[in-house]
């Protein structure tokens, strides 16, 4: 999980992919954190990306740094904890710009099982199940 985790923290901007009916849809995204031994997601209940995973949890993220990229995907859930909106507000200073923990509307997901791989232009592929 660890090393998902910073690759996607070195990515800076990775990418998430839902499905809207029989369409693709991808975004950037920012925010990641491991808590719970969990990976961590952020958006907001009013998103269009929000409902689509909730119609659909099954997602797929991408990201590149340092010539390799990265694919994780796999099913996840929502967690409305207060206690976990605090610790991302703490984790990522920059979500308290736009949200609170009490606000209605600041959403946490997590993966509940994943697969993952890294590879780079030369073939070299790694693989992790979390």
């Amino acid at each position: 999980m660890e090393e998902i985790l910073k690759f996607l923290q070195d990515s800076k901007v990775f990418y998430l992919a839902t499905v809207e009916g029989d369409q693709p849809r991808v975004r950037p995204m920012g925010f990641i954190m491991n808590y719970k031994n969990r990976l961590y997601f952020s958006t907001n209940n009013t998103k269009e990306m929000y409902k689509q995973m909730k119609a659909n949890p099954k997602v797929e993220f991408s990201g590149m740094a340092e010539g390799k990229w990265i694919r994780v995907w796999g099913e996840v859930a929502f967690d409305e904890e207060r206690e976990t909106k605090l610790k991302a507000l703490e984790v990522g200073p920059a979500l308290q710009r736009m949200y609170n923990a009490d606000d209605g509307i600041f959403a946490l997901f997590y993966f509940t099982k994943a697969k993952a791989t890294i590879q780079d232009m030369q073939g070299n592929k790694k693989e992790i199940t979390l």
